[in-house]
């Protein structure tokens, strides 16, 4: 039988709690991130059984081993059928080099992988007669509209979304913005660091103390649990599995969720050669991978991959956490990680605009497959890895496409000439009416504003 899974902060202090306390509350009690201890592996023999089954039955398997009696088996499997009801396909580029599209969801983006689950999990741990759940999330781009959509309409529930208003394309906007019923949504006239900082203030003040608060974000780790899962998908379709072989795996990033998700199927076993991680021009990661120091960008710079805008990303506390380090909420190092064993299992770079722009333009001439910005940093990072000589030309790889580039119409018709077809998802929303309001970096409004729709 396998060790029971608890969980601790990052922070040190809040520790032993059971997932549905990590689920529920989102951020641990010190303001530190909740981490699973220890993390389930997966032996060679296992691997080889999972890559005959369904994706699914793959989520099962690997979230059963987070579950301790929070769920039985029949709902846990139950659950993956339910939220996993649309393909993951893995698209060839060149050679043994591959795009896994997480786009197919009903927000067309990766981040409902984790929302469905979490919506999912949080619908049957809210029970009747108890305080309403209020889910607080900032979004940079696509949280906002896969969180919103998967708990829209849950019973004792309520959603309330914060992002940048200058940030979000029309359709990423309006996914968040025309559903109504449980949900708000609040534009803010700032980055999506101001967003994230008012949402993580929100769980520590005492004044709102009297709503039941959770997160959707990724500093709350049922976010991250279920994103393990397809980087599994990917190496069970990919790889040689019954001859261990490594795969590299580029990852676009910007508040870190992601990656982190894949260092834990790492750690569990999968046999991941590097991890690629590719961001955009907020380079405070790549440059701390380099230097091992860490620096915050103040405000975090405006890129067309817009979700990955990230100046300083909580879950850089989790990766320094997992290599034996401290970084604190704020951004402080209060103890160095192993930065050797961290640039062994990671290469990190930054992708310019003008260098997405041209990948997206070069990977549709020369390939025939379409990227959006944000998958095109990927796919551009691991264009980079192959060209420095870091792997072997034939080396099985794997980028990570993260939403659909009908979400991104402008720069995919400018720089391929093709309007890209849109989804059902998103061709829907298009007739519906928006309805937000609009505050600026101000968290004592914010905090108003939450009191008022709550009865605190």
């Amino acid at each position: 039988m396998s060790p029971v899974v608890r969980f601790h902060s990052t922070n040190h202090q809040d520790m032993d709690k059971s997932l549905a306390h990590a689920l529920l509350n989102g951020q641990a009690a010190d303001k530190g991130l909740f981490m699973p201890e220890p993390i389930p592996s997966f032996d060679r023999r296992e691997l080889v059984r999972l890559s005959q089954i369904s994706y699914p039955e793959l989520a099962y398997e690997v979230l059963s081993r987070y579950v301790d009696d929070e769920f039985t088996n029949e709902e846990l499997l139950g659950l993956c059928h339910s939220a996993y009801d649309y393909p993951v396909p893995l698209e060839r580029v060149t050679g043994r080099r591959h795009v896994m599209r997480l786009d197919q969801g009903p927000t067309a983006s990766f981040k409902d992988f984790a929302a469905r689950m979490m919506g999912r999990m949080l619908g049957r741990l809210v029970k009747p007669g108890e305080p309403p759940l209020v889910i607080l999330t900032a979004t940079s781009g696509d949280t906002g509209s896969a969180v919103a959509q998967a708990f829209a309409g849950v019973d004792n529930i309520a959603v309330v979304v914060l992002f940048p208003v200058d940030e979000v394309s029309d359709r990423q906007r309006k996914q968040m913005t025309t559903i109504g019923g449980n949900v708000r949504t609040i534009g803010v006239q700032g980055k999506f660091d101001d967003c994230q900082a008012m949402v993580k203030r929100a769980f520590t003040d005492p004044v709102v103390g009297g709503i039941r608060l959770s997160s959707a974000n990724s500093i709350n780790i049922g976010r991250l649990l279920p994103q393990s899962v397809y980087y599994m998908h990917a190496y069970l379709r990919l790889a040689k599995v019954t001859e261990g072989e490594r795969m590299i795996i580029s990852v676009p990033c910007g508040n870190f969720g992601n990656l982190c998700g894949g260092l834990f199927a790492q750690r569990g076993g999968l046999p991941v050669e590097r991890f690629v991680v590719a961001t955009n021009a907020n380079d405070e990661v790549p440059i701390f991978f380099d230097t091992a120091a860490y620096n915050k960008i103040e405000p975090s710079r405006t890129c067309i991959s817009n979700a990955m805008n990230v100046g300083h990303p909580s879950n850089l506390a989790r990766l320094v956490g997992l290599y034996g380090g401290h970084l604190d909420e704020v951004g402080i190092l209060h103890k160095a990680p192993d930065m050797e064993a961290i640039r062994r299992d990671m290469w990190s770079t930054s992708v310019s605009d003008a260098e997405t722009r041209a990948c997206i333009a070069r990977t549709w001439k020369d390939h025939g497959v379409m990227l959006e910005p944000h998958g095109a940093v990927g796919w551009a990072g691991l264009e980079r890895y192959f060209e420095a000589g870091l792997a072997d030309k034939d080396a099985v790889a794997v980028s990570l496409e993260t939403a659909h580039p009908a979400k991104f119409p402008d720069e995919i018709i400018s720089l391929t000439g093709i309007d890209p077809a849109v989804p059902p998802s998103l061709a829907r929303i298009e007739q519906l009416t928006e309805e937000y309001p609009t505050i600026g970096v101000d968290y004592e409004l914010f905090r108003t504003m939450l009191q008022d729709w709550h009865g605190v």
